[in-house]
């Protein structure tokens, strides 16, 4: 006898949860080619730094946040294909992953260092975390069948 679907709820709770991903993953890097908030960001913390630090900084943290969210759809799109072939694993692995989003969205939100008040600016270390309640309820779905 197959194991039962997963419920439509929790898959669309996974896609939600990937779509939010994808958009905090391509947020900064959108930021990086028009408004530049990261550089100012950058700026505002070291106002006697030349351009070329800022650059650099403003860089490493924009690919900072690519990078968790290139990994963060590599975690959803395993979930999401685990869930449609009913996989013995996927309640188990959902909620490591789960843990590892909320504890990395946790660091964006909290990191500070030498002059910054936070690393990551605040409107990209919140768009982060938003795909932790996707996660969340996620998580919670799976369990529940």
């Amino acid at each position: 006898m197959p194991a039962p679907a997963a419920p439509r709820t929790a898959t669309r709770a996974l896609h939600l949860g990937l779509a939010l991903t994808a958009i905090a993953a391509a947020a900064p890097l959108i930021d990086v080619a028009t408004a530049d908030s990261i550089g100012d960001h950058v700026r505002n913390a070291y106002p006697t730094w030349p351009d070329d630090l800022v650059n650099a900084d403003r860089t490493a943290i924009a690919g900072y946040l690519a990078a968790i969210g290139v990994l963060g759809t590599a975690g959803w799109l395993w979930v999401i294909v685990g869930a449609r072939k009913h996989a013995r694993w996927v309640r188990p692995v959902s909620a490591v992953l789960f843990a590892l989003g909320a504890s990395t969205a946790l660091l964006n939100l909290s990191l500070s260092g030498d002059a910054y008040t936070t690393v990551i600016p605040p409107l990209f270390s919140t768009l982060g975390a938003l795909p932790v309640l996707a996660g969340l309820a996620a998580v919670v779905l799976l369990w529940k069948r």
